[in-house]
């Protein structure tokens, strides 16, 4: 078994390598294959073997310096030296065992999360709140969602998660299962630390994933509640991290939840007086949203590859601030879909000009359009257009085909046209000027129902 990180370092720690093959007793092959794993490859720099079956094996290879004249004697030294290293991690195995993780809990109250929002039994007990909240959405199990959320943290007080922090979660799930949990609370145990870095698994159980995104907003609500939120590239809390792992398990789980209703009950949970809850909410908003920008033009988001999306087309959707994570993808694929056909320019170059249009309107405008004030039949046509256009364009809104709406939207290209051709918007009679501009914020607004098209390049 050769990880990339530990070749690399015996690589740098020897000048002449020359592998020596070695065992260890296969009696302590009745510990977790992760455990075994850890203490071969973190301590000795080994590199674990496994049979044809996929099992571990009582076997490892490690590098010598040199070519020895008794390669026997260098594999017993190394023999000699892994022994006492299993041996503990065998000791800290049996230890934990006897006592489960729901004796555990208790003990969390005296672990400090952070100083000014609890601790660790306090934030499962935030956790366990916010993650119910989210199981009926998720399909997932109340009970089995509160019970993991509240011994999520257990496995940080056991002697082998102490010894190689690294499995937190893991044994989290081996110990659950030891100690009679359900499966759903063992794998939402280890689960909530999903995905761990770039390009890890997420997170696949209903009530996992309901502690991996409830984890992951309560650290956010409270280090920004406390002020603390990361400045330049400092970022002691690692919210960049969680906040990229919120967007991908909500985006490539397809998870549709309503983002900025669950950072307002985290924030409203946390211990910490906040003078403005809305203000809160709207910057952690911005800042997850931050994280996505990078997610979609770097071609990390599923379906997207490296230049399909530009700032534009990201600022386009961002402009009309989606609840969703989710909703917002389905928003730039639309957009991203639109600026693939020929109306494309026209009716991006057109949107630009209604904005500029309406963003110097100081006056109030009617609700809907008379027909009967229309001069121009260019400006008949485009209403008759639209109004034929609109029943459909709301079914889509409600089925979220947002592919389809701009599809149909596109279809606008040749009556605006017109329209702009033929008539004179800032008409001097103000009831005819009115009507006019009516027209158009009806216009700019079935655009604006999928994203801020003026924002996208003409060309």
């Amino acid at each position: 078994v050769i990880d990339a990180a530990v070749l690399d370092e015996v690589t740098a720690l020897v000048e002449w390598p020359v592998a020596v093959t070695g065992r260890f007793d296969a009696g302590f092959l009745r510990l977790p294959e992760e455990v075994l794993m850890a203490t071969l490859q973190g301590h000795q720099r080994y590199f674990p073997v496994r049979g044809a079956g996929g099992k571990l094996l009582a076997h490892f290879i490690t590098l010598a310096n040199l070519a020895s004249r008794d390669a026997d004697q260098v594999r017993r030294g190394n023999e000699r030296v892994v022994k006492p290293r299993l041996a503990d991690a065998a000791f800290f195995w049996d230890q934990d065992l006897r006592r489960p993780l729901p004796e555990r809990e208790p003990a969390l109250a005296d672990i400090v999360f952070q100083r000014g929002l609890g601790s660790l039994r306090d934030k499962s007990a935030r956790v366990a709140t916010l993650g119910t909240a989210m199981a009926a959405k998720l399909c997932a199990d109340v009970a089995a969602v509160t019970r993991s959320a509240l011994l999520s943290k257990t496995d940080l007080l056991t002697d082998l998660v102490k010894e190689f922090p690294e499995l937190q979660g893991r044994m989290g799930y081996y110990y659950a299962s030891a100690g009679g949990e359900t499966n759903a609370v063992a794998v939402a145990i280890e689960e909530q630390y999903l995905p761990r870095h770039s390009g890890d698994r997420l997170a696949a159980s209903p009530a996992g994933r309901c502690l991996a995104l409830a984890d992951r907003i309560d650290t956010l609500a409270g280090v920004f509640a406390l002020g603390k939120k990361p400045s330049g590239n400092k970022d002691p809390f690692g919210l960049r991290r969680a906040a990229l792992g919120l967007v991908r398990t909500l985006i490539e789980g397809r998870l549709d939840l309503h983002l900025p209703d669950l950072l307002d009950a985290a924030v409203a949970a946390q211990p910490v007086k906040v003078a403005d809850r809305g203000a809160l909410v709207r910057e952690l908003y911005e800042f997850i949203v931050d994280r996505m920008r990078a997610y979609y033009l770097d071609g990390q988001a599923p379906g997207f590859a490296a230049g399909d999306v530009s700032a534009e087309m990201f600022e386009a959707v961002r402009l009309r601030t989606p609840a969703s994570p989710l909703d917002f993808h389905e928003r730039l694929d639309a957009v991203r879909s639109f600026l693939a056909m020929a109306e494309a320019p026209s009716l991006a170059v057109a949107n630009k000009r209604i904005a500029n249009i309406l963003k110097s309107v100081k006056e109030t405008l009617p609700d809907h359009v008379d027909p009967a004030r229309f001069v121009a039949p260019e400006e008949r046509q485009l209403h008759e257009t639209v109004e034929a256009l609109l029943p459909l364009h709301r079914t889509g809104l409600a089925s979220r085909d947002y592919r389809e709406v701009l599809r149909r939207l596109a279809a606008l290209r040749d009556p605006v046209d017109a329209f702009f051709t033929a008539v004179m918007v800032n008409a001097e009679d103000p009831a005819l000027r009115r009507n006019r501009l009516a027209l158009l914020q009806r216009l700019r607004q079935a655009f604006l129902d999928v994203a801020d098209l003026s924002c996208l390049n003409a060309g």
